[in-house]
This record gives structure tokens, sequence and C-alpha cells, in this order.
């Protein structure tokens, strides 16, 4: 411990200039610009109150260094050059197709799509019709809900073009004429609807993306007085969801 003259007296322990009294790191030579504590890197923060002492930093960091200046220190930031949201760990969020949605807003990080939807293609207009009109070819066993065996093409060009759409959602509907018992009916058109969806999650499309009902007669396209009239309303259709 050293009592110098000049200190009157004083003792000035780390003989940094500063008597104890005035020095908040007695013990430790130090800067009179920190009260008498040591600053190893210079930043201007006394390595006390020094997160990150042996690195130039901020007060607002704590002392740590913040290269790119995101608001993570260096030693959180996982790119610590290039300025990144804390929610993606300091790095700047990607965009893998180049579609101008980024991967975190993307539903469809590898396939080209419009903000609008997410970031996924749409189905264009004329594969909706494409579609439609696929769907009045899809035919069933008498009285069953198995497919005629010219079906099983139809679906799958169905299911080839449903399956591009990753977040576009279908309803596939069921219906029947009104011969014969109408619950019956009902049950029937159900189980078409059921077993079309089936084959189309099986060959690829998303079991999250459509839904099947069956309506029975509640819904003719046409008169069930004719023969003609009664096959049109046999049917299956595809629809879009909203």
């Amino acid at each position: 411990m050293f009592e110098l003259a000049e200190h009157k007296g004083c003792p000035d322990s780390d003989n940094d200039g500063i008597i104890d009294s005035k020095d908040d790191c007695p013990n430790v030579a130090g800067l009179a610009a920190l009260n008498g504590c040591p600053d190893a890197d210079g930043d201007g923060i006394a390595d006390k109150d020094d997160a990150c002492p042996n690195e130039k930093g901020t007060k607002a960091n704590g002392g740590c260094p913040d290269t790119d200046g995101d608001g993570l220190i260096d030693s959180k930031d996982a790119c610590p050059k290039v300025a990144g949201p804390a929610d993606n760990k300091g790095c700047p969020w990607p965009d893998t197709d180049g579609d101008g949605v980024l991967d975190k807003d993307d539903k469809c990080i590898n396939v080209v799509g419009p903000a609008s939807n997410k970031g996924c293609p749409e189905i264009s207009a004329e594969e909706v019709v494409k579609l439609k009109s696929l769907f009045k070819t899809v035919y069933f066993n008498t009285g069953l809900a198995t497919f005629k065996s010219e079906t099983y093409p139809v679906l799958d060009e169905s299911a080839t073009i449903m399956a591009k759409y990753p977040i576009t959602k279908y309803s596939v509907e069921g219906h029947a004429d009104s011969v014969g018992n109408n619950a019956l009916n009902l049950k029937l058109s159900d189980a078409r609807a059921n077993a079309v969806k089936d084959y189309l999650i099986s060959k690829g499309v998303n079991e999250s993306n459509i839904s099947a009902k069956g309506f029975g007669e509640e819904m003719p396209i046409a008169s069930n007085k004719t023969s003609k009239g009664r096959s049109q309303n046999r049917r299956v259709e595809i629809k879009l969801v909203k």
C-alpha cells in the first residue's frame, strides 16, 4: 500500500494515482476517466461493467460488439457480419426459391409462387376447367363405390394436377339421381366421394387439402324424369375451397 505525500497521506493501493477512497477499483490499476478502473479493450467501459472486457463494444450492448448493428451481440449472433432479425438468430431470412417471399413466410420454399398465395403457385383457371372436365368422366360400377377401369387414368391425371398446388384446397362432392331410397342414395354418394378422395390422396394429393361429402339426390343438375337427366345427376364434382 502506498501513501504518497501528494495524496496527503491517503493510500493508493494499486498505485494508479487515484486514492483508494476515490478509486472504484482500489486493488487494480486503472484510468482516472473510469474512476481508477481498468479498460482492457479500450472501449470506454470499465472492465467491471463490461460483459465483453476483451472486445470493444458499446454501452448499449453492455460493452460487447455488434458488428452488423442488428441488435444482437456477436457472441449470440449466428451471422455476426450480416444483419438479421433476432428470431432468426441474427441471420437474414433466406428466399430459397427466389420468389420474393422469405422462407419464414413461404409455405412452398422450393417452388415459386406469389406472396398473395403464401409463396405457393396458384392453380390456373385453365387447370380448374380441366379438373372439372376430368371429373365428368369418373365412372363407378353400378350401385357400388368402386371405379370402372377407365376411371383410373382420369383420377391419375387429376391427382397430378392437384399435387402441383400444395396449399390449394379441394372439395369432392358426390351426387345421385332420385331412383331408389333417398337414404341409400345419400350413403352411396358419400361413399363414392370418399373413394375419390382416398384414391387422390394415394396418388400424392395432400390429405389436409381435400375433403369429401355426399349429397344424395338433393342437388340435381338435370331432370330425374329422363334417363339422360338421371345419368347427369349421378356424378362426382371437384370444387376449389376458398
